[in-house]
């Protein structure tokens, strides 16, 4: 899908990952509607790329997973630039370690990274399929959705969940006029892996360090990039991490041989060797 002209909407906006897709996407000609839980720095991330692209960004805050508000941001997407051509579903949540792990960690877990791209599907797919052109549906997933997440299971978990659905949409309507992508990187430079590194939970920091050591930490801008190559070329999986693409051969050509490795490098994350 060539971006020009088109009508994107990208989910947790605000910074990191999503505000570097918005920025990336508006460099190539797309319009661009931006949204995110946190109102103020979502407010000032929308100004600061409208004063580098004038006209061509809106914003509404507001809980990604909720029904209601994906409704309003299409709309309102409509409205200002006259269609949606792509929806980013990039909010997430990295939060649930070890087997002790909340119930409600699981439940935003499930509501913000599986739920909310049911929902938003559940919206556009059928505006697609009247639509003369379709559209575009990507996710930012996670290599976690393609290999598991040391410490995490609710991140693992809810991550193999939004691979899955990309997957089972793409296969569902792929020839039908919807495109998906589905983005899977390690370690980025946000603020989630800044928090979950410095984090007083000991599954939390074995987590992070399962991601920074095992491949280079990116910039947000180079993961977006891989992203919108993406769209853009038809591709079903980006993959900013080449490595990692390695590890899930390794994994499908011999599960057993990859778990005992898994269970390896996990205690090359440990100081002293004692599993916390």
């Amino acid at each position: 899908m060539d971006l020009r002209g088109k009508s994107v909407i990208v989910t947790g906006a605000a910074g990191g990952i999503g505000a570097a897709i918005a920025d990336r996407a508006l460099a190539r000609g797309a319009r661009v509607t931006l949204s995110d839980l946190a109102p103020l720095p979502l407010e000032l991330t929308a100004r600061d790329l409208d004063a580098r692209h004038p006209g061509q960004v809106a914003n509404l805050a507001g809980d990604a997973a909720d029904a209601e508000t994906i409704e309003a941001l299409v709309r309102l997407a409509i409205q200002r630039f006259g269609s949606v051509d792509v929806y980013v579903a990039n909010a997430g949540v990295f939060r649930g370690f070890g087997l002790e792990a909340a119930e409600d960690e699981w439940a935003a877990s499930w509501e913000v990274n599986v739920m909310a791209h049911v929902r938003a599907a559940r919206v556009l797919v059928p505006l697609w399929q009247e639509s003369a052109t379709g559209g575009c549906f990507a996710v930012t997933a996670s290599a976690a959705g393609l290999l598991t997440q040391i410490g995490s299971p609710v991140y693992s978990t809810t991550k193999h969940a939004a691979v899955g659905f990309a997957e089972w949409l793409a296969a569902t309507y792929g020839d039908r006029g919807v495109q998906v992508c589905c983005l899977c990187p390690m370690g980025v430079r946000t603020p989630m892996v800044e928090s979950a590194s410095g984090s007083e939970d000991a599954e939390a920091r074995l987590g992070m360090a399962a991601v920074t050591s095992a491949g280079v930490v990116l910039e947000p801008a180079f993961v977006a990039d891989v992203l919108v190559d993406a769209i853009e070329h038809g591709h079903f999986l980006a993959v900013p991490h080449p490595e990692v693409l390695d590890m899930f051969r390794a994994k499908a050509s011999d599960h057993d041989r990859w778990l005992s490795g898994m269970r390896r490098y996990r205690q090359t994350l440990i100081p002293d060797g004692t599993a916390p």
